[in-house]
């Protein structure tokens, strides 16, 4: 009887027994909505499956303050024990990375990494600069927040602080020496070998054995949800994507019925929305590129000789470049990007302007107006009264003075009774 207990709870803990494992994750990537919901995610599988460690090789200039914090909360809250290794060589934790190294249960950096920079960017959400109240309030915020963390992790609050508050960067030998991260290591085997064995202190205060050895290490890839999201979030395919949903809905509504244009451009437009809920937006931007595209409609209505389409390219360039205030340049359309698009869609509208002018400018040739202006010969006399011939038809004319047979006459007015005043040509 025992036997058999013995082998039924050697069955349940069996399953148990096979999740546990390190799991890793790359994000190469700036700190936004995705990243959080990304790291988030893997936090939640590593408890669930009861890995001994989750690895987070991080690449990221920094990002969102608000996806940072919510990244941060997770970490600490982990039954996981979570390690930041930033790699590759070449790569960084900077800004917001710095902070959730900082937060981790380990920190390991590559060699020729570098870490800090993490001073608040004076600039808010909607894109308004901060006045020195407000960017003092958010630098001394920022400077506790790090304190609190590498206090409670026992790493050197000093030079945490200074990272903050002058905006320092270290290498990995210097934030070693430092005591800011607790390995440099060349890949994630040499971190396990290191490490295993060794109790680290978690957020809480318990203390945790690490037990490495043998461990496989699984990468946990980006869902195909995540991937295509953290694309469409690039700043300047986000952007991109709102001016060709603008271009086609003018191209729709410039040409009712043409269909493929209002689709397209709909489909785009619902894509950079859905992207803007991603990044930061700032409405005033948004409001200066649709102006644009109002002064351009307007410049085929008035003639001002141009002055509404060079009011409308100014507007979109000013608005573009308002349009994403993120506080890194990675998260902000390039200004190199920006000028060739605008460039190339006011083209586009001032073609189409010109285009739509000229029309109205052409003269008509059908109906009573395609008459006017026309030569014929007079067939009778104009006494003041005879006829014409005209446009290869014969007419009924009358003339303010008397016209001789043979005559040429030009049209000047098709009357309502469909007789023509006509005059010598």
């Amino acid at each position: 009887m025992k036997k058999r207990i013995l082998i039924f709870a050697f069955i349940l803990i069996l399953p148990i027994m096979s999740y546990a494992s390190i799991l890793k994750i790359t994000v190469k990537a700036p700190i936004h909505p995705i990243t959080s919901e990304y790291i988030r995610d893997t936090i939640d599988r590593a408890e669930k499956e009861n890995a001994s460690l989750l690895i987070i090789a991080l690449n990221t200039p920094g990002g969102l303050d608000t996806s940072m914090r919510e990244i941060i909360e997770r970490i600490l809250s982990s039954k996981t024990p979570v390690l930041v290794y930033v790699s590759p060589s070449g790569g960084r934790a900077a800004s917001a990375g710095f902070f959730i190294g900082i937060a981790c249960d380990i920190f390991v950096m590559a060699p020729g990494t570098n870490t800090g920079a993490a001073h608040p960017v004076g600039v808010s959400i909607t894109g308004q600069s901060m006045d020195k109240t407000m960017e003092e309030k958010v630098t001394h915020d920022a400077a506790s927040y790090i304190k609190t963390l590498a206090e409670k992790r026992g790493r050197n609050t000093k030079l945490a602080e200074d990272a903050v508050r002058k905006s320092l960067s270290y290498t990995e030998k210097e934030a070693f020496e430092g005591k800011l991260i607790d390995l440099i290591a060349a890949s994630e085997r040499e971190i396990i070998e290191h490490f295993d064995g060794k109790r680290i202190k978690r957020f809480d205060g318990e203390e945790y054995l690490l037990e490495l050895k043998g461990e496989e290490i699984i990468d946990i890839p980006m869902s195909a949800r995540q991937k295509f999201l953290i694309t469409i979030s690039n700043p300047n395919l986000a952007y991109l994507l709102l001016m060709l949903g603008l271009l086609g809905l003018y191209f729709e509504f410039s040409n009712p019925g043409a269909i493929l244009p209002g689709v397209l451009g709909g489909i785009f437009l619902l894509l950079a929305i859905f992207s803007f809920q991603i990044l930061p937006i700032n409405y005033v931007g948004l409001i200066l590129i649709l102006l644009a595209i109002g002064l351009f409609i307007l410049e085929i209505k008035v003639q001002s000789y141009g002055i509404l389409s060079i009011g409308g390219i100014i507007a979109m360039i000013i608005g573009s470049i308002m349009l994403i205030p993120a506080p890194i340049p990675e998260l902000r359309p390039s200004l190199k990007f920006i000028i060739p698009v605008v460039i190339g869609l006011s083209s586009i509208f001032i073609f189409l302007i010109v285009i739509a002018v000229r029309a109205q400018m052409r003269r008509v040739h059908t109906g009573k107006e395609g008459l006017v202006g026309e030569i014929g010969v007079v067939r009778s006399d104009l006494k003041p009264e005879g006829k014409v011939f005209v446009h290869g038809e014969l007419w009924n004319a009358e003339a303010s003075e008397e016209i001789p047979k043979g005559t040429k006459v030009k049209v000047l007015e098709v009357m309502n009774n469909l007789v023509l005043k006509v005059t010598k040509s």
